[in-house]
């Protein structure tokens, strides 16, 4: 299993993401013989039949917070990987609210599916979980879902940070800091802030703290897609002289080369 970065989909807003105007089936990252499918929104399994990506395969799902274009897909996934629990394997690895919502008391995990996967493990903000030679941070975000996370993967060969939903907050440099590789949740274009979601300005903020070797930009909405998320990224690269990737539903990347690649 080569490493790979594979985007199941690139959408962001509830516009985008319900008139699939743009793909919402997550992202994969495959290295070190492990595949990890973050976020599987809707569609997650057709996008993953469309890009040879099996189920049965999967390591661990991961789910940044208990939005709809994030985790509607994620009891079905966990139904494909393990036979409908008839073969007890992967891990969940999910924010509080997925798992446990006290407030509803309607968690988007059905208990059915709760006991598919080989454990269920609820992060916080400041967790670690570690998957054989792979660590995974829990990272804070700022967003609607008040527990809502991202995730930094310290892999043998690399780097790699998944911002999930959030807004820019000030710790974001020092918690983003040694990254390869930056993938944005960028939803909004130039000059329109949003509550709980990232613009370029804040990514190019960012960007210059950290400095890693290449971001890339996703979760495109409405009115970036308008602007051009290619053209905003290119403003984003003259900015901080970093490489800014813009990829596209199905596109993969190498985290160990940073460049695009094919099964």
């Amino acid at each position: 299993m080569e490493d790979r970065i594979i985007f199941l989909g690139t959408g962001g807003d509830h516009f985008v993401t319900g008139k699939q105007i743009l793909g919402s089936g997550g992202i994969i990252l495959r290295t070190e013989g492990m595949q990890f499918h973050l976020d599987p929104g809707p569609g997650a399994l057709t996008a993953a039949k469309q890009n040879n990506i099996h189920p049965r395969e999967t390591t661990a799902i991961l789910v940044s917070h208990a939005h709809i274009g994030h985790c509607s897909d994620v009891n079905a996934l966990i139904s494909a990987a393990t036979y409908a629990g008839f073969d007890r394997q992967s891990v969940l690895i999910a924010n509080k609210t997925l798992v446990d919502d006290r407030e509803s008391n309607k968690p988007l995990l059905t208990d059915f599916h709760r006991e598919c996967v080989e454990r269920v493990i609820v992060v916080i903000e400041g967790n670690k979980v570690g998957i054989n030679d792979i660590q995974i941070d829990a990272l804070k975000t700022v967003h609607h879902d008040p527990n809502g996370i991202g995730f930094k993967f310290t892999c043998p060969k690399f780097t790699v940070v998944y911002t999930g939903d959030t807004e820019y907050f000030p710790e974001m440099e020092e918690l983003y800091k040694g990254s390869d590789m930056l993938i944005f949740n960028m939803q909004e274009p130039f000059e329109r802030k949003e509550k709980g979601h990232l613009s370029p300005e804040d990514v190019i903020k960012v960007m210059k703290a950290v400095k890693p070797k290449v971001a890339v930009v996703t979760h495109f909405g409405n009115k970036l897609l308008a602007d051009d998320p290619l053209e905003t990224a290119r403003e984003i690269q003259r900015q901080t002289g970093i490489q800014t990737i813009v990829p596209r539903d199905g596109t993969q990347l190498n985290p160990v080369s940073y460049k695009y690649a094919t099964m």
